[in-house]
């Protein structure tokens, strides 16, 4: 069905054809390419793996390991984890480099390998260039039988993970705990339900009830956290009088909330109210993608420092939160990176800094979230067809629009007044994302609607 080739790694469907899908043959290739690049001439390499609770996570793994081991590269197997807890890992383990096999918020019939580098952080461009170019060529060169890479699993860093969160200065557990919470949370059928309950209770939470707590792979719906997608969840939190709902992906890098009478906090207020908590206690300056909500931005004006968009992708966030020495920034799509914590998107390092906020605020969820803009993101996408030349299609766009402020850093984004729509090719997906911004919910969806007219037009 599919194989994308990105800075979110490799990523595709299972089954099928060698190289138009991940098949065995491809996830061979491409971890020989890049544990190839890793060792470089080390005389000792060592990469932490681990896998979210995918169907085809445990055939993924034993393709990954097995061909590391064949280059002579010592593997640090976590097993069952999440994709923050192996960055993390990478660190602490002093490693040459990461791979965690995942495909986020994808459906069930995709995986993905995601590759770090010896920071814990995604490899560069540049790296991920060679990596492509040298599973072109298939020019590997394994090791001979006594010189074989060794495999050690390794299942401490479940604890390792929850004990940084709460060695934290900004995570309150005692003041969680005060709270006396009762918090509903959504699995996903992945390990967020191993990771999430454990942390919470290590955080004091009086009361954790799980849905779809089973790790089998098995979505019970689709497991991007959006609305649509948390019909349960919010039904769950109303039924069980809860304090609030909280919902994680697969891979457990990407975080929402849903509050206490069952509506959505916001997935791109998640960032914006961790953001606000962390900068009322650190000064300094936030970073998001130029998909995600201008309420970023007004919220750190408030706080005395200064915002700053970067392309969308995590590795583009990390590198613009870099070159601007920011406190705390992330991702629209609920991903929050700290970066006195780690260079990764982290779900529960973000439970831990929502909860604390939450505990300083004398009423619940839904108040909390009225302290923030009321702005409404509409986010489509359209399926893209082979053949189609988008940067065509794009540079039409742009020339209809020539009127209006357009920056093209990163597809196409163009500003309204005090609205905008950005325009992109997914880095996951055959598809181009349409995300639009407005103070009211039909106008932010006319907008995308309109410019999806557009595409079908120059299309």
């Amino acid at each position: 069905m599919a194989l994308i080739k990105s800075i979110s790694g490799i990523r595709g469907t299972i089954g099928g054809k060698p190289g138009e899908n991940l098949t065995p043959l491809d996830v061979v290739k491409f971890t020989a390419a890049y544990g190839t690049i890793i060792s470089g001439k080390n005389k000792s390499t060592k990469i932490v793996v681990g896998r979210d609770g995918r169907i085809s996570g445990a055939m993924v793994r034993d393709l990954v390991v097995s061909t590391l081991t064949g280059l002579g590269i010592n593997v640090v197997d976590l097993g069952l984890s999440t994709t923050p807890t192996v960055e993390v890992a990478v660190k602490m383990e002093n490693a040459d480099g990461g791979i965690i096999l995942t495909a986020s918020h994808n459906p069930k019939e995709w995986n993905a390998l995601k590759l770090l580098n010896s920071d814990g952080e995604f490899i560069s461009a540049e790296t991920g260039a060679k990596v492509l170019e040298l599973a072109a060529k298939e020019e590997f060169n394994f090791i001979p039988v006594d010189k074989l890479g060794t495999v050690t699993i390794d299942d401490s860093y479940l604890q390792k993970h929850i004990d940084a969160v709460l060695s934290y200065p900004l995570v309150h557990a005692d003041a969680i705990a005060a709270k006396k919470l009762k918090i509903v949370v959504d699995a996903v059928n992945s390990t967020g339900a191993t990771y999430v309950p454990a942390l919470l209770k290590a955080l004091g939470v009086k009361e954790v009830i799980v849905l779809n707590g089973e790790v089998t792979g098995k979505f019970a719906h689709n497991p991007e956290p959006l609305p649509e997608n948390l019909v349960q969840l919010s039904s769950e939190v109303v039924k069980q009088r809860a304090d609030l709902g909280i919902a994680v992906d697969p891979d457990v890098d990407r975080l929402c909330f849903v509050n206490e009478d069952g509506s959505m906090f916001g997935e791109e207020y998640t960032l914006v109210a961790v953001a606000d908590y962390v900068l009322r206690n650190k000064k300094g300056n936030t970073v998001s993608n130029m998909s995600s909500t201008k309420a970023l931005k007004e919220i750190t004006v408030k706080n005395s420092g200064e915002y700053f968009p970067s392309a969308v992708g995590e590795v583009n966030v990390v590198k613009k939160m870099k070159e601007v020495n920011a406190v705390i920034g992330g991702e629209g799509n609920g991903g929050i990176i700290v970066p006195d914590f780690h260079y990764g998107r982290d779900a529960l390092i973000g439970i831990g800094l929502f909860l604390s906020h939450l505990a300083n605020h004398k009423n619940g969820m839904r108040s909390l979230r009225g302290q923030y803009p009321d702005y409404f993101i509409a986010k489509k996408k359209m399926e893209l067809q082979d053949g189609i030349d988008v940067n065509a299609v794009f540079e039409k766009i742009k020339k209809k629009y020539k009127n209006q402020p357009v920056n093209t850093d990163d597809g196409l984004k163009i500003e309204f007044d005090n609205d905008w729509v950005h325009l992109r090719t997914s880095n996951t997906e055959p598809i181009i994302r349409i995300y639009s911004e407005s103070d009211f919910e039909t106008k932010a969806n006319n907008i995308a609607v309109r410019l999806m007219q557009d595409i079908k037009e120059f299309i």
